[in-house]
């Protein structure tokens, strides 16, 4: 399970260094991919696998399952953290996000949200702005 937040800093290759606490979680591999919300997404390769077999089973006659495939799948990246625990970010993925030198990332029970500090705390304000709404929200589906 994935849990807290922890600041980390890229190195001047786009490298993020996986925090110790997830990385034997993820040693196996992982894939690192556009977020619904201005983030990124890291799930472990069995999640990862999980998520593509669900999505393998949508119709592709539908504009929605294609526009989301395209979403997850056009801007994943597969990688394996090195010995130190680092993993590249592409390019692509840091502008994405609006990540610079510096990322937050958050652990979120099966996979990880790489933020750029900035635009976590907006997120975080506005979730907090709107907590009643949320829990309603939630409340909804079961939680």
């Amino acid at each position: 399970m994935f849990v807290g937040e922890y600041a980390h800093s890229l190195d001047t290759k786009g490298r993020l260094t996986i925090p110790a606490h997830f990385r034997a979680e993820l040693v196996a591999g992982l894939v690192i991919t556009r977020g619904y919300d201005p983030c990124l997404v890291v799930y472990p390769l069995s999640a990862w696998s999980a998520l593509a077999d669900k999505v393998a089973q949508l119709s592709i006659a539908s504009r929605a399952a294609r526009s989301y495939s395209r979403l997850i799948f056009g801007g994943a990246f597969e990688a394996t953290p090195d010995k130190m625990g680092r993993v590249l970010i592409p390019s692509f993925l840091r502008e994405y996000a609006g990540i610079g030198e510096q990322a937050m990332v958050v652990g979120v029970n099966t996979y990880l949200e790489i933020w750029s500090p900035a635009r976590l705390r907006e997120a975080l304000t506005h979730d907090d702005q709107n907590l009643d709404t949320i829990l309603a929200d939630v409340g909804k589906m079961g939680v």
